[in-house]
């Protein structure tokens, strides 16, 4: 790895930790995302300087969200992977894993908490109110999200390229 790549997968690994990610496992997918061969799992452990069981269990994680594949080599009976290379398939299936891992269970509990609110007939009117409130954004957003994911590739590209200017195409009202 040259001294750029190396401070692209370590930094890439600590990004990952502040959204919640293991380090090991956005190093590994970062080092794999620039790497122009596949590559096996000493290779792995041996160029990022990590336990061979760590590289183990963070290669099953990448397995899980998708964002790797086994490979095989010709000739070698070890197996090797190679990462998912379009950003955009990256950050989609990042944005798929995070709402499995943080908002669905969410969005459950705040559901819940909704219903056993209205059922005891206690709380503050205030509270249930905040309560159905952030429930209903939170039902919206994951809504959106789910419309969002199903667009074709080049339509969400000029959606993102649009940014802001995507309000001026949307009615204002003041719901």
């Amino acid at each position: 790895m040259t001294p750029a790549t190396e401070r692209f997968v370590l930094q890439w690994g600590e990004m990952g930790s502040r959204w919640g990610v293991n380090r090991s496992v956005a190093q590994i997918q970062a080092y794999l995302f620039v790497a122009a061969e596949p590559k096996n799992a000493e290779d792995i452990a041996n160029d990022l300087n990590l336990a061979r069981s760590n590289v183990s269990n963070s290669l099953k994680e990448l397995l899980n969200y998708r964002l790797i594949e086994p490979m095989p080599v010709k000739g070698d009976r070890r197996d090797f992977y190679h990462a998912e290379t379009d950003p955009w398939e990256v950050m989609m299936r990042l944005s798929e894993a995070r709402k499995q891992r943080e908002i669905d269970p969410a969005l459950l509990m705040l559901e819940q908490a909704v219903e056993e609110i209205r059922a005891e007939g206690m709380a503050e009117p205030v509270v249930a109110k905040r309560l159905e409130d952030l429930n209903g954004l939170l039902t919206q957003m994951a809504s959106w999200y789910e419309q969002v994911k199903r667009l074709p590739k080049p339509v969400l590209r000029t959606l993102v390229k649009l940014g802001g200017k995507v309000g001026s195409f949307v009615k204002k009202t003041d719901a």
